[in-house]
């Protein structure tokens, strides 16, 4: 919550805390924020407690570009019907509780431009709803968890992250960067491609050369031999006159089916 003069203060049930010293004059978080028990929480509003309840029933909270200062409160992850939080454009530092995964309505999460450091809770994986998803420009550090609501997501929802690493980042984490590639297995794969071009060479030069030498074979053995060129155009003309009454018969046919 945020204290702007004598405005409200989270306390347990039946008990007044007073605001701890801060060098803030306003815009104060103050933690910690006490457990939400019975699904009620007490305020003190104006020097009086006031009690609120069905607290779990809260769908939304946007408190930001507050300037809010202190740690994210880990009891926002008891507000298991919450659907929206942000809290975007503040000065919130600490963790991301590891417990926010079993807010398993939220469809957006929104904590980018904070001061927010360690790594990003795996549960946030578990969140299979999220539709507007922000953890930019924060101190964040480590590796992205895996799993498809992270690392499906656009790289600027993690920019501004600069000891980030792991998908959908282009910054790879130690140990998971690509296999180097030696010289010997470049200069090996170089001889493999040149062999290749060798071959492919090698097989359209020796079937050029072999269709010359079966045509003109061939040709020369017509030319030469009376008998073989004699059967040779003899069995042309009977392929000819073959197609050509093939073709009369197919053509007739047609064309009577067309007329009747």
């Amino acid at each position: 919550m945020k204290e702007i003069g004598s405005n409200p203060q989270f306390v347990s049930e039946g008990e007044i805390r007073q605001p701890e010293a801060s060098p803030y004059d306003r815009n104060a978080l103050y933690p910690p924020i006490p457990p939400i028990e019975n699904d009620k929480l007490s305020l003190v509003w104006k020097g009086l407690v006031r009690e609120f309840k069905n607290v779990g029933l809260v769908r939304s909270i946007d408190l930001s570009s507050n300037k809010l200062i202190g740690e994210l409160p880990k009891e926002v992850t008891e507000l298991v019907g919450l659907v929206s939080l942000n809290l975007s454009k503040n000065n919130l530092s600490g963790e991301i509780p590891q417990r926010i995964g079993g807010l398993k309505s939220l469809d957006v999460l929104d904590l980018s431009k904070n001061h927010l450091s360690g790594r990003i809770p795996s549960s946030l994986s578990q969140v299979s709803r999220l539709s507007t998803f922000d953890l930019s420009n924060n101190n964040l550090s480590g590796k992205i968890p895996m799993g498809t609501q992270l690392q499906t997501r656009d790289a600027t929802a993690y920019f501004g992250n600069p000891k980030l690493c792991g998908d959908p980042l282009s910054k790879k984490c130690p140990g998971e960067d690509e296999p180097t590639t030696s010289r010997a297995t470049e200069d090996h794969g170089g001889d493999q491609d040149d062999e290749d071009l060798l071959i492919t060479k090698g097989f359209y030069i020796s079937s050029a050369v072999g269709f010359i030498v079966a045509f003109w074979g061939f040709c020369l053995a017509l030319i030469f031999n009376k008998s073989w060129r004699y059967r040779y155009f003899k069995s042309l003309n009977k392929a000819k006159d073959w197609l050509y009454v093939t073709v009369a018969v197919n053509k007739a046919k047609l064309l009577r089916i067309i007329r009747s």
